[in-house]
């Protein structure tokens, strides 16, 4: 497992993906979804989820919480199809968009993580 101290712009990193954690799951609501639907329940859980993970990464990143950022935002990218509201244009493209946000950023972090010569093994 590696770990690394977190410097200013890993809380940046980190602080972008609670963003679109609280933006996911706030995605129902602002999308006017019924909450009975598979979409706003996937929003509430992966948005929950998403924006925990970085909250605990904010001080210092190990490098399971950016792989399980990097699933949870692949899966919130594939969940119109697997789920099927992908005929919801703007649902749909509020998943995408913040899925592969999380999956570029958490790809990025986990990029620095083992690049990086301040990472360490812990």
């Amino acid at each position: 497992m590696r770990t690394i101290e977190n410097r200013a712009e890993d809380a940046v990193l980190n602080g972008l993906n609670v963003f679109l954690g609280i933006a996911l799951f706030l995605a129902p609501w602002y999308l006017e979804l019924s909450s009975e639907t598979s979409a706003a329940r996937n929003a509430f859980i992966c948005g929950a989820a998403i924006a925990v993970i970085a909250m605990l990464a904010l001080s210092k990143s190990y490098d399971w919480e950016e792989y399980l950022n990097l699933a949870v935002g692949l899966w919130v990218a594939a969940a119109p199809w697997a789920l099927g509201f992908a005929e919801m244009k703007y649902v749909m493209g509020a998943h995408v968009v913040i899925g592969m946000s999380v999956v570029a950023l958490s790809g990025f972090e986990l990029w620095r993580l083992y690049r990086s010569p301040e990472a360490r093994s812990v």
